[in-house]
């Protein structure tokens, strides 16, 4: 009997040696994650600054799908607590054209390849019942490949090629609320740049649906707008449009 107890008392022992880094782990790793993939089809406007006037291309919302080669948009968000990190990326390629003033010109191709990633770190400074409210700091790193074809008219034809990348650090705020069981909504804001020669920011407004804990489906409005100088021009360029997306909780 005495080494039966004492085989149990030490198996007992060893069950709780064994759980207590489990427990402790659960507790030091309380991170909750989302990852959302979005449809964005916005009008698009690009233009750049060179010595022989401005080049600008305009992509209209009811023509997105048509003119539009590839397009991914994505984000992922991890929340522990009151921090959270949050990515969002986007890629597009497209290619249009239209029309010019005047008969110097008979037209502008447009031919565009286009990426950025945003990144954050957040931190949450009100909680009620109802709504959250979380500041933010990061970065938005940009990266485009525009062509611009300018048709002949009056004037020669030309081309304006645009291949440049850059970094600038943002700084935001994300509102949330809650309305009932399924529906809330999103609002986030954020600006950077913070320089003569740089500037970005952006909206983003969504409603969601909590189809079960695990699923989530949005929809919204984005505007987005870069503009920074690339060879003593200024480069700007703007997106802006509806998004539906599905959100996926883990």
């Amino acid at each position: 009997m005495a080494i039966t107890k004492r085989l149990r008392d030490t198996a007992l022992q060893l069950a709780f040696v064994a759980a207590l880094p489990t427990s402790v782990y659960a507790q030091q790793s309380d991170w909750s994650y989302q990852a959302t993939i979005y449809l964005f089809t916005p009008e698009t406007d690009v233009s750049q600054e060179t010595p022989n006037g401005t080049v600008e291309g305009t992509l209209a919302f009811s023509d997105a799908l048509e003119n539009l080669d590839l397009a991914f948009m994505g984000t992922f968000a991890a929340t522990n607590g009151r921090w959270s990190i949050l990515a969002d990326y986007n890629y597009t390629d497209l290619s249009f054209s239209n029309d010019t003033p005047g008969q110097a010109s008979s037209g502008v191709e447009t031919s565009l390849t286009t990426q950025f990633l945003s990144g954050y770190l957040g931190y949450r400074v009100l909680t009620t019942d109802t709504s959250t409210v979380d500041l933010a700091g990061g970065f938005r790193w940009f990266r485009t490949q525009t062509d611009f074809t300018v048709l002949p008219g009056a004037a020669p034809g030309r081309m304006v090629n645009v291949d440049e990348s850059w970094t600038d650090p943002v700084i935001g705020v994300r509102a949330r609320m809650r309305f009932n069981e399924r529906w809330s909504g999103t609002g986030f804001f954020d600006y950077g740049g913070f320089a003569s020669d740089s500037e970005t920011w952006q909206v983003l407004l969504t409603a969601d649906y909590a189809i079960n804990d695990r699923w989530l489906l949005r929809g919204g409005y984005r505007y987005i707008s870069f503009d920074h100088e690339i060879n003593g021009g200024d480069f700007k360029f703007d997106q802006s449009g509806p998004l539906f997306g599905a959100t996926y909780r883990f």
